[in-house]
């Protein structure tokens, strides 16, 4: 970890901004003026570290030339696109900072609100994250599909997962240190923050709309989302498809009986093929997605099993920088060097 100290002699915080970029551009120069704000508001160190997931448009050039101009922007070039929890997992692996801040780029998570998010930090939180009390801008349709998608989270998941908090929050070095032994490929980061406990707390926001670009999470990306999240963190799934077949089960072994009954009792033939159609294709549509479930669980066993990289980094810029001007800041004083320690997946 990079290390630092203020006038005083007194050890200063050094703070990590974790923001992975996709397709950006149109979002990114307001984006840019307002983190700078806020790391000169930042009473330590402190770094901005930009992941770039295999954008296709002209955010990566754009923020080259960003971490050229100022020393405290960092960049991570991912060979392709990962994934948003996989370019936040990068982001998180390469932070040196004593309190680590995630947020994304839409400027939908306000950089001014890190400041209430730190002064719970001071307070001897772990993990403090932001939750969003209003939502700007969206229509019927995104409140209610966001509503059902966190207590979906809730019911089905068997860790706390706070409701209406994204990845926007900050985590301590003790959590930070926690999240890298956390060696899973199908992640999803509010859970793993979730389960491995810490003092946290939450702080209240009001969630702007987004300024400019598209939104990177439509329904769909949301379901898988939260199907990632449920089968990450629960076996409930597999709970209920047991549960689901003992019943059926047991009901057709009553209608077997009432076909007995009535073959033996009363006519000898027992009406209602088309009924019985019904309930073989009903069956059939219980046992394929009862499949599916099983199958979404062998699928993650899969992925784990082949040991391959979370992900792949292109190129590097801003980091050496780093680390060379603040040990010859440390030597100008006669200070013992730091010790850093930057960790790639």
């Amino acid at each position: 970890m990079i290390n630092s100290s203020d006038a005083g002699g007194r050890q200063a915080p050094v703070y990590s901004l974790v923001i992975p970029i996709f397709n950006e551009e149109a979002v990114l120069p307001l984006l840019v003026r307002r983190i700078r704000m806020l790391l000169d508001a930042l009473d330590g160190r402190a770094e901005a570290i930009f992941i770039d997931d295999g954008s296709r448009d002209t955010s990566l050039i754009f923020l080259r030339g960003m971490v050229a101009e100022d020393d405290r922007f960092r960049l991570i070039e991912l060979s392709r696109n990962f994934g948003h929890q996989i370019a936040i997992t990068a982001g998180m692996d390469a932070a040196a900072g004593d309190a680590v801040i995630v947020m994304d780029a839409d400027l939908q998570d306000p950089p001014e609100v890190v400041l209430d998010l730190v002064a719970k930090w001071k307070e001897g939180y772990e993990i403090v994250y932001a939750r969003r009390i209003r939502r700007e801008g969206e229509t019927w349709f995104k409140r209610v599909s966001a509503n059902l998608f966190y207590r979906a989270l809730e019911q089905m998941t068997s860790v706390s997962i706070p409701r209406d908090v994204g990845d926007f929050r900050l985590v301590g070095r003790k959590a930070l240190e926690t999240f890298k032994r956390m060696p899973e490929r199908d992640r999803f980061v509010r859970g793993m923050f979730g389960w491995m406990g810490f003092k946290q707390t939450a702080v209240p926001f009001e969630r702007p709309t987004r300024a400019a670009g598209e939104t990177k999470y439509p329904f769909w990306k949301m379901v898988r989302l939260a199907v990632h999240g449920i089968i990450s963190f629960s076996d409930k799934p597999l709970r209920l498809a047991l549960w689901a077949g003992l019943a059926i089960s047991g009901l057709a072994a009553l209608l077997g009986l009432y076909a007995v009954f009535s073959w033996l009792f009363v006519s000898g033939v027992v009406h209602g093929w088309t009924s019985t159609v019904v309930i073989i294709s009903f069956l059939s549509g219980i046992n394929l997605l009862m499949t599916g479930v099983i199958g979404l669980y062998v699928g993650g066993i899969h992925a784990e099993v082949k040991r391959r990289p979370l992900y792949v980094v292109d190129r590097l810029t801003g980091f050496e920088e780093a680390i060379a001007a603040i040990s010859n800041s440390q030597a100008s004083k006669k200070t013992p060097p730091a010790t850093h320690e930057r960790r790639f997946g």
